[in-house]
């Protein structure tokens, strides 16, 4: 998991999993608690691996894909990125490293939401044409509808690994999708719901 705002849905499957009590979940992101908004390897049992700051879950995914290969290991690697972090000059470093070493063994999934912390991607640093650069950079490309499960399913059902190429699945998504005064806002990107916001929101998602 390199995408970093998404650590909460690491923890809970942590806590579910056993690693550490349910009850730890209510601390989530308060203030001296050790489940940070970023994943924190510090503290956590069951995380391995920090992922503040954005940009280094790529080459780690690359790297345990590539000794896999090396020690003759059938298993896959799949890393979930966000949009903003293919800013990091460290992913494109990955992605050349993967193609070069034809690790059919790895699938990167970006979350292409196209907002990122303070301003649209598009703003900050474009990404586009984003499915050309990973294809020119010699991965297989698929482009999917993130929020539909079964084309999630689909897609990665149908990715082998007995190819010579890496896999990008670009994932478009909106952002806070299903909630009206969310979705495909920047300002939510680092803020909670309080209140009647939170019964406003949890109302809709239940509606749908």
């Amino acid at each position: 998991m390199s995408k970093g705002h998404a650590g909460a849905a690491i923890y809970a499957a942590l806590a579910e999993s056993g690693y550490f009590p349910a009850e730890w979940l209510k601390e989530y992101c308060a203030r001296g608690s050790r489940l940070c908004g970023h994943i924190s390897h510090i503290g956590v049992p069951g995380v391995e691996l920090s992922t503040g700051s954005l940009g280094h879950g790529l080459p780690v995914g690359t790297g345990m894909a590539y000794a896999a290969r090396l020690d003759e290991k059938g298993h896959r690697v799949f890393v979930l990125m966000s949009d903003g972090e293919c800013d990091e000059g460290s992913n494109w470093e990955a992605v050349l490293f993967s193609a070069h070493y034809q690790l059919s063994n790895l699938t990167a999934i970006v979350d292409y939401n196209k907002i990122q912390s303070l301003a649209p991607v598009e703003d900050t640093i474009r990404l586009e044409p984003f499915a050309e650069k990973w294809k020119a950079f010699g991965w297989d490309v698929k482009e999917v509808d993130g929020h539909d499960h079964t084309a999630l399913f689909d897609c990665l059902n149908g990715i082998s690994s007995d190819g010579c190429l890496p896999t990008c699945v670009i994932a478009h998504t909106v952002k806070g999708k299903g909630v009206s005064f969310m979705e495909n806002s920047v300002l939510w990107h680092y803020r909670s719901p309080q209140g009647e916001e939170f019964e406003a929101a949890m109302t809709e998602l239940e509606e749908r």
